[in-house]
This record gives C-alpha cells, sequence and structure tokens, in this order.
C-alpha cells in the first residue's frame, strides 16, 4: 500500500509498489481464469502446463531440449517426460539436427499448432471482450504497462510469434 509521509510541511508520496503488486495479483486472477476457460475445450487433450510447452515450442522451432527446459525454467528430466507424452498424442515432433547427429530439434506437429491456434484465438476474443469494458482513455497507459512488465519478465511479445499464448 503506498505511504504519505511528512517532509518538512511538504508531503511526500512514498511507494513501496504495494498497490502495484495487488493490481497485478488481482489483473492476473483474470487472467488465469481466461487461460482456464480456454484450455477447458481441450483439456481431455492437453493440461495447462502441456499447452504452455507448445506455446514456447510454437515461439522457438526447432529447438533442443536444454533449450525447453530453459525457457520451461524446468529440469532437462522434467521437459523430457513433457515431451514424451505430447509425443504420444502427436502434438510435437522429435527429429535428429542435420548440423549435429548427436542433437534432437523439438517442434510442434500439425495437431499442435492448431491447438496453440485455437486456444490462442479464444484467448484473444475474451481478452479483447474484456479491455473493450474497460475506458479507452486508459488503454494506452495499460498497453505501455504491460509490455514493460512482460519485458522485465523476459517474456516475448506475443505479437511476435504467430499465435501469441
Amino acid at each position: 500500500m503506498s505511504r504519505t509521509r511528512s517532509n518538512n510541511s511538504a508531503s511526500q508520496h512514498v511507494d513501496d509498489g504495494t498497490d502495484l503488486v495487488t493490481a497485478l495479483l488481482t489483473a492476473s486472477r483474470v487472467l488465469v481464469g481466461v487461460s482456464a476457460r480456454t484450455i477447458a475445450e481441450v483439456e481431455d487433450t492437453v493440461t495447462m502446463t502441456q499447452f504452455r510447452t507448445m506455446v514456447v515450442l510454437d515461439s522457438h522451432p526447432d529447438i533442443n531440449l536444454n533449450t525447453l527446459a530453459d525457457l520451461l525454467d524446468v529440469t532437462s528430466s522434467t521437459a523430457m517426460r513433457m515431451i514424451d507424452r505430447l509425443l504420444v498424442a502427436d502434438l510435437v515432433t522429435r527429429r535428429n539436427n542435420p548440423h549435429n547427429r548427436r542433437e534432437v530439434l523439438l517442434g510442434l506437429s500439425p495437431a499442435g499448432h492448431g491447438i496453440v491456434r485455437k486456444v490462442t484465438a479464444r484467448r484473444r476474443t475474451e481478452i479483447a471482450r474484456i479491455v473493450t469494458a474497460m475506458p479507452s482513455e486508459q488503454h494506452e497507459a495499460l498497453v505501455s504497462a504491460l509490455r514493460a512488465f512482460s519485458e522485465a519478465a523476459g517474456e516475448p511479445d506475443a505479437a511476435a510469434t504467430a499465435w501469441g499464448w
């Protein structure tokens, strides 16, 4: 929460970040709700974690297992188990790297691309509905703040990928 402190008869605003963190936590609940609702129509096919893996593969095609694990912030063995499950479902591909025979490259299958496109399109629709309910004069400030937040977290811009997330 923001506090006000007196300094020689002038008041200074002291921002400890609590209001910002609270606002982001509240907004994250909205976004998690959107994510849960949009994944629900394919949850018999993939889990939320598997979907995140597919989105990373969609925005980083033909990557190796260690890179995938780094991008997901998991161990290589965890990433391998995830890939194995997605391979069984025919949602990802695994092929030998033609430039390095010891390395395997991972990507999305056509079915995997289809799921990412379907879920992301639904998410865009739901988020657009929420944004439309906001006062339009706040749109520009929100875009700027969210881009700064995403950049600080190291997340690539959804528009820079084919389908976002």
